[in-house]
């Protein structure tokens, strides 16, 4: 027991270490080559951050454990809107582009929505899973196409950006710390939670949801407090949009997923999560510290709500 406490220790300590280096080769990589700091969010940082739960959801599907698969994902996506946003919004209001709000939030949306319908017959087919890929695909597309329309002038730095290969090097020492460091926070938990005799659904749901979404927590916390909101706020809708598209869809089309510990109230709470956060950031483009609190509120009161029934 006390092994798995030094190991949940040591993977914050990487997180977060990672998360700041990460973010420095991340913003050096959108200084250099002029890409707009949502762009590097929505892609590179958020594919990286979820690379843990690509790695923990696929396993434990080809393990036979699929609610815990899937309760990563639908608890990773309503941790990263209520608690990520919510803090990074505590630390300091995080500003909000019009293509977030009009492309990107809404996307994540349909995203969330679409994985709610697929799982009211238990089941994610190699079918929905497809249907999951293909709008991937879609989605990197207009990404990637935006980031040629949109080089704004607050996109440049007044700074000397960092050299190409050294930006390069902190992506992947940040990653490597990353990933090594959530790894060794989920294993140190589920180690604890199983031996309280807590369900696979309860578990994907909190203690994984919240470890693999660790890479994203420090990661937003570290760029909204840096000023770099673009990277923040990106970094969520792309890493909630790559949790059910890329990885629901790549695990679903290697091997199917019949679950039955995720119930329609942790489902709704990942999608009215989004549309909260959509509504907040289409008001006045803007995450107040207050709206902040709102949404970190939100998610402890749900925490409490599966704990409760957990015991």
């Amino acid at each position: 027991m006390l092994l798995n406490i030094l190991f949940i220790v040591l993977g914050i300590v990487l997180v977060l270490w990672g998360a700041d280096k990460l973010t420095d080769g991340a913003v050096g990589l959108a200084q250099r080559f002029h890409v707009p700091q949502l762009i590097i969010g929505l892609t590179i940082v958020a594919m990286g951050t979820s690379m843990p739960e690509f790695c923990v959801s696929l396993v434990s599907a080809l393990k036979g454990t699929p609610d815990l698969a899937v309760g990563n994902i639908v608890g990773s996506n309503s941790f990263n809107t209520l608690m990520i946003v919510g803090i990074a919004a505590l630390v300091t209001p995080i500003a909000i582009t019009h293509e977030t709000v009009k492309r990107d939030l809404p996307f994540a949306i349909i995203a969330s929505a679409l994985l709610f319908m697929m799982c009211t017959d238990q089941v994610i087919s190699r079918w929905d899973a497809l249907v999951l890929f293909v709008l991937f695909i879609i989605f990197m597309v207009f990404t990637l196409r935006s980031a040629k329309q949109h080089k704004t002038a607050d996109d440049e730095s007044k700074s000397e950006p960092i050299s190409p290969w050294k930006a390069v090097f902190f992506i992947l020492l940040g990653l490597s710390c990353l990933i090594g460091g959530s790894e060794l926070f989920v294993s140190g938990a589920q180690y604890v939670a199983h031996s309280l005799g807590v369900s696979d659904a309860v578990i994907g749901l909190t203690i994984v949801a919240c470890g693999t979404s660790l890479p994203e927590l420090a990661t937003s916390v570290v760029a909204a407090r840096g000023g770099n909101s673009g990277i923040a706020i990106g970094n969520v809708v792309g890493s909630n949009v790559f949790n059910i598209l890329m990885i629901l869809g790549i695990t679903g089309l290697i091997t199917p997923m019949h679950i039955q510990g995720i119930t329609n109230i942790d489902l709704t709470v990942m999608v009215v999560s989004i549309i909260l956060l959509w509504l907040f950031s289409y008001t006045n483009l803007r995450i107040e510290r207050w709206e902040g609190g709102v949404l970190t509120l939100s998610f402890l009161v749900y925490i409490s709500y599966l704990v409760v029934n957990a015991a």
